[in-house]
């Protein structure tokens, strides 16, 4: 089995594309004002934007996107406008992260975990 995309709530999705292609994502869908597909750079997982009237805060997903080079992508990113919530930090499970929400607030870490992201020292055997 292989994860094919994300679907997020977005109640703009213009403003939803622009985010995201700015921060590296390709556009592949945009068949009406309703809808559009994204695809990561590496790989081919993808994420959808459909649109919502309005969001219910309590009920949010965590997107994460990995990078090698995390610290270099943020500053590019805060370079481009892009505020973040928590800046490149070394997380006690092994990642390091870097926190910043959509313009609709959900929250996304971009992170880097190298060999601990499948294979942790506590990975069940």
């Amino acid at each position: 089995m292989n994860l094919n995309q994300v679907t997020i709530p977005v109640t703009e999705i213009n403003r939803s594309i622009e985010f995201y292609t700015s921060i590296g994502l390709s556009l592949i869908v945009h068949t009406h004002d309703r809808y559009a597909r994204l695809v990561c750079p590496d790989g081919n997982s993808t994420l959808s934007l459909h649109l919502v009237d309005s969001i219910v805060s309590e009920v949010r997903s965590t997107i994460y996107f990995e990078r090698d080079d995390l610290d270099e992508y943020v500053a590019s990113l805060i370079n481009k406008g892009i505020e973040f919530n928590l800046m490149p930090k070394d997380q006690s499970w092994l990642w390091r992260e870097a926190h910043l929400s959509d313009p609709d607030g959900n929250p996304i870490i971009i992170y880097y975990a190298g060999e601990n992201r499948i294979d942790p020292p506590w990975k069940l055997k």
